[in-house]
């Protein structure tokens, strides 16, 4: 398997991959329906549009989106959710997009009764940057989804995480547990749950190298490694940055988007299909590439 180490790569192995078909859950979005026309002219992906009929085709026309796709009429935002789940859980659409959609009524219905996409899974967000610093793409999980996950839900954050070291290439992907310290501190709880993270990896024989707790630098910077005496297979090569919880992470995550310049693409794993949910902060670039990304995981 070839080792994707740019973000652009992971566009250009979507555009030579089987084209994916997205569903759109509300998508009278300009900025959203201007990542779908990138998207779909490049043969990523073919959208179904769920919405506003009227104002998704005054959009199209603004934005000079030659749209050859189903437009579903569907103003109710939970109804336009339910709608996109459904095809999902018809298996006629591979990936979901969020539009003009608050997250917590897209997610209602991702969540819904017999519906559900998650089938008791826990959904988590990855986030891959490409930063200018750092030799390679590195994944921060999970920065927006889970407030203040438990040791268990932790670990499976990282599970999540592996599906997409898998598209990477990254045969034996590199897992940094954060903390604040590199040592076990009973009055840090998430030294110890990184502690027993690395142990459950190992009694698991996951197909990962599991070290933590590791301190930020220690997971990136082999010098800092060396300078503070610390032996790690993951210490300064990591692939996946597992925050302690959301707050820092999304902390790290902004860091790294406004001070570092980071490109990034997001998406949401756990459920049936992968969940495209992009800002208005995000560029059109980084709407792309979250959109190849989900793409490449969708079946």
């Amino acid at each position: 398997m070839i080792f994707l180490n740019k973000l652009e790569e992971i566009r250009i192995k979507a555009k030579n991959s089987s084209k994916r078909l997205m569903a759109v859950i509300k998508a009278e979005d300009e900025d959203v329906l201007k990542a779908v026309k990138n998207t779909c002219e490049d043969g990523i992906v073919d959208a179904v549009l769920i919405g506003n009929t009227e104002k998704i085709k005054s959009l199209l026309e603004e934005i000079e989106f030659d749209f050859k796709g189903e437009i579903i009429d569907e103003e109710d935002p939970i109804k336009a959710s339910l709608t996109g789940v459904e095809l999902a859980k018809e298996k006629k659409v591979q990936v979901l997009m969020k539009g003009l959609i608050q997250t917590k009524d897209f997610l209602k219905g991702v969540l819904s009764g017999d519906k559900a996409l998650t089938g008791g899974r826990l959904l988590s967000h990855v986030a891959v940057f490409e930063v200018t610093s750092y030799p390679k793409l590195i994944i921060v999980t999970d920065a927006a989804m889970n407030i203040n996950p438990d040791l268990g839900q932790k670990y499976q954050i990282m599970k999540n995480a592996l599906q997409v070291t898998k598209i990477l290439g990254i045969e034996m992907p590199k897992v940094a547990l954060l903390s604040a310290v590199e040592n076990v501190n009973p009055s840090i709880p998430s030294t110890i749950d990184a502690a027993v993270i690395s142990k459950m990896a190992e009694r698991e024989k996951l197909k990962a190298l599991v070290d933590g707790p590791l301190a930020l630098d220690n997971a990136i910077s082999k010098e800092a490694c060396e300078h503070k005496g610390i032996t790690s297979v993951v210490g300064g090569d990591a692939d996946i940055l597992l925050v302690p919880e959301l707050v820092s992470g999304n902390i790290l995550y902004k860091s790294l988007v406004y001070f570092a310049k980071a490109k990034v693409a997001g998406v949401v794993v756990g459920a049936e299909v992968p969940l495209v949910l992009t800002s208005r902060a995000d560029t059109d670039e980084s709407k792309a590439y979250s959109i190849s990304l989900a793409a490449l995981l969708g079946k």
